[in-house]
């Protein structure tokens, strides 16, 4: 299962990251979303976990748990990255 990790510190490394999950089961694959002009994290990234239940118990242990000065957002990721547009506000004609 991908897992959105969202309100991270910004000192947040790949890491600590998987550090935070290891205690919950195996972990695949661990990424902060890093800015490409600044070099510094976004605040949010992915762990990836082969075992559902153990993703499963991860998020309801992690969501919203205080971690470096912030509640960190736990759930599963949006399968696809598919977004919602975004309205300008401007009609089109």
């Amino acid at each position: 299962m991908n897992i959105y990790v969202g309100n991270l510190s910004y000192n947040i490394t790949e890491d600590s990251l998987r550090s935070m999950f290891e205690e919950f089961g195996e972990i695949e694959s661990t990424k902060v979303i890093m800015d490409r002009f600044t070099g510094r994290s976004k605040g949010f990234g992915f762990v990836e976990m082969p075992s559902n239940s153990e993703a499963d118990q991860a998020i309801k242990a992690l969501n919203g748990k205080f971690i470096e000065g912030r509640n960190i957002k736990v759930n599963q990721a949006n399968p696809g990255g598919k977004r919602s547009r975004r309205s300008s506000g401007r009609r089109r004609y």
